[in-house]
C-alpha cells in the first residue's frame, strides 16, 4: 500500500512540474471577440500578469494583424473568451470565435486556449470608472479601453487557474 500511494504522490508531482513547465513559463496573448472590436491583452514573460494591449477593428484584416501582433510579441499560446448565455450554453457569436480560434491554431501552428468571458466586459466596465474618477481627482487623464480591459481580465483568469504552487 506504501509502494502505490508513494507512486500516486510521485506522478502528482510529475504531473504538477509538467504543468509548471508549460503554463507557467509562457507568454500569452489574449483575445476579447466581438462583432465589431476585438480586446488584446498580453502576458508577461513568466505567464503571470495579464495587460490591456490594444483594439483591433473586426475587419478582413484581423487575422493578419492578431497573427503579426502574435510574432512580434514571441508569444507561445492564445487565450480566447469563451462566450456563453446565462445558462451556459453557447452563444451565437461562439460559432464565430471558435471558427477564428481554428483558424489561428492552423496559421500560427499554436494552441489556442478558452476561458469563460461571463461579466468580464461588465467588470472591465466597472474598473473603467472607478479609474476614471481616480483619475478626475488626481488629475491624472487615462483612457481605458474597455475591450482591451476585458480581454486582459480573460487572460488573467486563465493564467490564474493554472499557477502551479
Amino acid at each position: 500500500m506504501a509502494h502505490s500511494l508513494l507512486q500516486s504522490t510521485t506522478k502528482l508531482h510529475v504531473l504538477k512540474l509538467a504543468q509548471l513547465l508549460y503554463y507557467e513559463s509562457m507568454k500569452y496573448l489574449g483575445i476579447d471577440y466581438g462583432t465589431k472590436r476585438v480586446g488584446i491583452a498580453i502576458s508577461d514573460e513568466a505567464g503571470t500578469l495579464a495587460f490591456p494591449k490594444v483594439i483591433i477593428p473586426n475587419t478582413p484584416l484581423l487575422m493578419e494583424q492578431v497573427a503579426s501582433m502574435y510574432r512580434n510579441e514571441d508569444c507561445e499560446g492564445i487565450v480566447m473568451g469563451e462566450s456563453l448565455d446565462t445558462d451556459g450554453n453557447e452563444n451565437k457569436l461562439m460559432a464565430d470565435i471558435r471558427h477564428f480560434a481554428d483558424v489561428l491554431c492552423h496559421e500560427l501552428q499554436t494552441k489556442v486556449f478558452f476561458e469563460k468571458e461571463f461579466m468580464t466586459s461588465f467588470e472591465a466596465h466597472g474598473r473603467q470608472g472607478k479609474e476614471s474618477l481616480h483619475a478626475r481627482q488626481t488629475g491624472i487623464k487615462k483612457n481605458i479601453e474597455l475591450d482591451a480591459s476585458a480581454a486582459a481580465l480573460i487572460l488573467q483568469r486563465f493564467l490564474d487557474k493554472h499557477k502551479v504552487s
